[in-house]
């Protein structure tokens, strides 16, 4: 994969999503996991801290060998029981409907086949299970929608994958979920890179 690959790009992703003004987006969406969860992109385990008693078990699934090991470390903060795969979005090695939440946090972003994955994810959910989501991604506003078709084939490079154009309420939706509840709008910063998507979903 390369040094900028395995080992630059996951030390830049960590300290990017260590910004102080993402902590009340994970306050308000990762304490509403509940059951046996799924982490979508755990990353550096930066949601860690931010689930409750009525988890019983993370499973934390990334394609970074990088960030799982930093996760690793980050889960001597919780006591709840932690398993960590390497693996990507769109296969995931877990059985139908084993799952009680889905926590994806600025990833969906970056799954190269997102809809694939989004059916995965589906796939594997309880009846009555959620996927509870906050993301960046496609802007209402036209002048902010053209900057963010323009920049994307360049941020695609430079941010393993990410796609700052991405209409996540429709993905979501077009792959067999109801959305119960989804926010938007601007956080401080860039308007191509920050128009926010913030909710929770269940399997229709």
């Amino acid at each position: 994969m390369g040094l900028y690959q395995d080992h630059v790009l996951p030390l830049l992703i960590h300290l990017s999503m260590r910004q102080r003004n993402l902590a009340a987006y994970r306050a308000r969406v990762v304490p509403a996991a509940q059951g046996r969860v799924l982490e979508i992109g755990i990353g550096s385990g930066l949601n860690l801290p931010y689930y409750g008693t009525a988890v019983e078990q993370i499973i934390g699934l990334d394609p970074s060998p990088k960030l799982l090991a930093m996760a690793r470390e980050a889960a001597r903060q919780t006591a709840i029981p932690l398993e960590l795969i390497e693996n990507s979005a769109e296969t995931i090695p877990l059985y139908n409907r084993s799952i009680d939440t889905v926590v994806t946090t600025w990833t969906i972003c970056s799954i190269p086949d997102v809809q694939r994955a989004l059916g995965e994810m589906r796939r594997i959910l309880k009846p009555g299970g959620r996927l509870l989501f906050v993301e960046h991604g496609r802007s209402p506003d036209a002048g902010v929608r053209r900057w963010q078709d323009r920049l994307t084939p360049v941020w695609r490079r430079i941010g393993g994958g990410c796609h700052l154009n991405r209409a996540i309420s429709e993905m979501i939706e077009s792959t067999g979920f109801r959305i119960e509840r989804v926010e938007t709008g601007y956080m401080r910063g860039p308007k191509p890179m920050t128009f926010m998507y913030e909710g929770a979903a269940r399997p229709r």
